[in-house]
């Protein structure tokens, strides 16, 4: 991760302006809050980062820096990555909104007290798959350099913010996955840390609800109620989960297509 304050360079603007001081406050509050808070409140600080910088992509001086060396290149290159990693994200999402709607059905249609084997056996088969998914995704997260390789302030603020984004989008990932490589004990201790903490998701039990989603098939007696309920509960999490996510993706590509044009002009 970058350090946190830098001695502007020559190419840097050196007047103070909004658009800047934005993205340093984002990042800022990045850095001090992205291990404490939710997932869905640092996908949310994430498009809001993007969105100041953005901004800061519009600025000629900005624009005339940017065009030096090869820098557009390799800033174009992280951008794909990270817009590709960030659609795999949702896809992964919205295999688990269906994996849980499913199972949410079918429970309801057989009108049975409790889950029935083949239901549970089909979901453990899907949650299965998805890890895997999961897993590989992970994996390719080692191909990015987010390491800076200069001293200049603008290089090394757009380098910061995609590390960060690797490291949100890591944390989704593995929450999603239901599982840690070291225990899963260690991935319940990650469900508390990353849910949401508001109105729609409750803290530790939104880490209980987000738990079933590594249903086993030793769990085909609980009752049907109280598993659609706990079902439902880690439907709203994935939900805002899937909505973080989106909104990060729309202000990723946005920032590419500002890259794309400083690259056209």
């Amino acid at each position: 991760m970058a350090t946190a304050n830098h001695s502007r360079s020559k190419s840097f603007p050196s007047q103070s302006h909004p658009a800047i001081e934005s993205v340093e406050d984002h990042l800022c509050r990045l850095r001090a809050d992205s291990e404490s808070t939710s997932v869905c409140s640092n996908l949310a600080s994430l498009k809001n980062l993007h969105e100041g910088i953005n901004d800061l992509i519009q600025m000629p001086s900005v624009q005339q820096t940017l065009s030096q060396g090869n820098w557009i290149n390799e800033l174009l290159e992280g951008s794909l990555k990270l817009v590709d990693l960030c659609a795999l994200s949702r896809e992964i999402v919205c295999l688990i909104k269906e994996s849980v709607q499913d199972l949410e059905s079918s429970i309801r249609r057989n009108k049975a007290e409790t889950a029935t084997s083949s239901d549970i056996s089909a979901y453990v088969a899907s949650r299965k798959k998805i890890a895997k998914m999961v897993n590989r995704s992970i994996k390719n997260l080692k191909s990015f350099n987010h390491k800076s390789t200069t001293d200049n302030d603008l290089w090394t603020m757009l380098k910061e913010a995609e590390s960060h984004d690797l490291s949100v989008l890591k944390s989704v990932l593995i929450l999603l996955s239901g599982e840690n490589e070291k225990s899963s004990k260690t991935s319940w201790s990650l469900l508390s840390k990353f849910t949401t903490q508001n109105s729609r998701v409750y803290s530790e039990s939104g880490a209980e609800d987000l738990s079933l989603l590594n249903i086993q098939k030793s769990t085909k007696n609980m009752d049907s109620k109280n598993m659609l309920k706990q079902l439902k509960s880690s439907e709203m999490i994935i939900q805002e989960i899937e909505e973080g996510l989106e909104a990060l993706f729309r202000s990723l590509v946005e920032n590419r297509v500002s890259l794309l044009n400083v690259l056209s002009h």
